[in-house]
């Protein structure tokens, strides 16, 4: 295989440098920042979904050294804590579209019946215009297949949402300039009636100076749901740069109330897209920016705080943070991880496996992974991990608190013939007791090393507790 990477290649030069610099300056403790929340690839547009006690979180993803919009699949990432994500990889692309030619920009994906709908724009080839598909699948990572071979719904128009009414009744919004929704029958792959347009009033949606043509400061990515009663429509506002406003409503159509700002004009990128779930007690605010090296509003990055309501149901202001929320969980080592199962990632990227799912790969001298919260309980005894190597391999160290933090283990991994002819290794631990961050730090000679499919800790059965100690 082939091993190239264009994020690679750039960091090997000036540019990357420069963007160093600039992230240094942007995460001046970057071994403790868990925003944004992948690092590894551009993620843009975000729509989370709770799922049999996980966070499935929907993205698109904006090309290395993009300058434009250029978006060609969707990719799924999920998480039981809130810091440690596992990237499923792209189960949606525009070639599971056979009649879209391009721009595979901000979907939502919902759940009904043991089915998942995911709603996305992209450019009908035989028209030119954006329209809005909808991929279906069994399971919330995947494949997704298109329902119905053609668009849903067209007017050239973008950002679609899906909500389910406590009644049952479902609803699609999109829009930008203009706001629409149309009644989702039981099948969620077909309406009754025509689309409505939702009047954008300056009561309903704020008022925007010096463009008379978009009095109101709605512009795209309407997010809908219902809390306590009410209904609440969060949309990106007056482009641009944009900032994250809100209404409310008594109904899921209106009318239709301006509340005001939750995120103000932030993140090195001119666009924003929010995402509002609760989840295991807590409320969380996902939206997008411009963070990462060579971030830009071309390249984005998905991110996530948490909030509390007030009292009275208002949403309060929210600022982008690095450190992102707490965790909400400990991992257990004592049970297989994923090795894309990442809290921050440096220099790796991943790649599906020919094993299933995804592995971690284009790993290189100096590279390392964390991943936050491992609850040792009294301690591990040995570390195994699913490798493979075209090249003369190099070594695992797993270390403590941070990349240079407390080694515990070594594991050597040689060449297996191949980057996806796979083996097993295995290697003593010694002194990892209680919770800390695990880092994986990856050594050995120049070039790339190896790939890790999957990892365990192994140890005594009662060594998995909930420990306090970080």
């Amino acid at each position: 295989m082939k091993r190239t990477s264009i994020r690679r290649r750039a960091r090997r030069g000036i540019a990357w440098i420069a963007s160093v610099v600039c992230v240094l300056a942007l995460f001046p403790a970057v071994a403790k920042a868990d925003n944004p929340i992948v690092q590894h690839i551009y993620t843009a547009d975000p729509a989370p979904l709770v799922h049999n006690g996980r966070v499935y979180l929907y993205t698109g993803h904006d090309e290395d050294g993009s300058t434009n919009f250029t978006m060609r699949e969707w990719r799924v990432w999920s998480s039981a804590d809130m810091v440690n994500w596992t990237d499923h990889g792209s189960p949606m692309s525009l070639a599971t579209f056979s009649w879209a030619s391009s721009n595979a920009w901000a979907g939502h994906t919902i759940a009904r019946n043991g089915t998942f709908y995911w709603y996305v724009p992209v450019t009908n080839r035989t028209t030119g215009r954006m329209a809005i598909g909808v991929g279906v699948s069994d399971s919330p990572t995947g494949p997704f297949r298109d329902a119905l071979g053609r668009p849903l719904v067209e007017n050239g128009e973008i950002d679609p949402a899906a909500f389910i009414d406590d009644t049952g009744q479902a609803y699609l919004y999109w829009g930008n300039p203009n706001l629409w929704y149309v009644r989702l029958n039981a099948d969620m792959i077909s309406f009754s009636g025509s689309p409505t347009q939702i009047p954008l009033t300056t009561a309903g949606f704020g008022t925007r100076t010096g463009n008379p043509s978009r009095p109101t400061l709605y512009e795209e990515a309407p997010w809908v749901y219902k809390r306590n009663g009410l209904y609440y429509n969060v949309f990106a506002a007056e482009c641009c740069s944009e900032f994250i406003a809100y209404s409310t409503a008594p109904g899921p159509t209106g009318p239709w109330t301006y509340r005001g700002t939750i995120m103000p004009r932030q993140g090195r990128s001119f666009t924003n897209h929010p995402g509002i779930i609760d989840f295991k007690g807590s409320s969380y605010f996902f939206y997008h920016n411009g963070a990462l090296p060579g971030g830009s509003g071309f390249t984005r990055s998905v991110a996530v705080e948490r909030f509390t309501y007030n009292a009275n149901g208002t949403i309060p202001t929210i600022n982008m943070t690095t450190a992102g929320p707490p965790q909400v969980a400990t991992l257990n080592p004592y049970v297989r991880q994923e090795a894309e199962t990442i809290a921050w990632g440096t220099g790796i990227e991943t790649e599906p496996s020919s094993e299933g799912g995804m592995n971690v790969g284009w790993i290189e001298n100096g590279d390392s992974i964390k991943v936050k919260g491992v609850a040792f309980g009294v301690g591990a005894t040995s570390f195994t991990a699913r490798v493979a190597s075209a090249t003369s391999g190099g070594n695992i160290e797993l270390r403590l608190g941070s990349a240079t933090g407390t080694l515990v283990g070594r594991c050597g991994v040689a060449g297996t013939g191949g980057w996806q002819n796979w083996t097993t290794v295995s290697c003593p631990v010694s002194g990892a007791t209680g919770t800390y961050d695990v880092y994986f730090r990856f050594t050995g000679a120049s070039g790339y090393l190896f790939n890790v499919n999957w990892w365990q800790f192994n140890g005594t059965a009662e060594s998995h507790s909930e420990g306090a100690e970080r």
